[in-house]
């Protein structure tokens, strides 16, 4: 919160979602990784095939979370929301 108050800019609280590439030697292995890590929840997951043949499959939580705190230096909101935004994000890293 000190540091907070002091900022003189624009601040965001942002938890990023889980992201796991793996690089498959066959498109069958990523297909099932893929079947395998939307089955799990893992929604926003894909495959890519490069040029070069290389393919790689992205594992990816759809957890996120970017919420404004303040702006020009100005305190948007309270520090019992920034308690139950802290408190949502760590949710979030154990769902991740």
């Amino acid at each position: 919160m000190t540091a907070l108050e002091k900022a003189t800019g624009d601040v965001v609280l942002k938890f990023e979602p889980f992201v796991l590439h793996v690089l498959c030697q066959e498109l069958q292995d990523a297909q099932l990784l893929h079947s395998v890590a939307v089955d799990s929840g893992f929604r926003n997951s894909g495959i890519t095939v490069g040029r070069g043949g290389k393919i790689m499959m992205a594992v990816r939580s759809t957890h996120c979370l970017e919420v404004p705190l303040s702006q020009n230096g100005k305190m948007m909101v309270s520090e019992g929301y920034i308690d139950f935004l802290i408190h949502v994000a760590n949710q979030k890293m154990e769902e991740n």
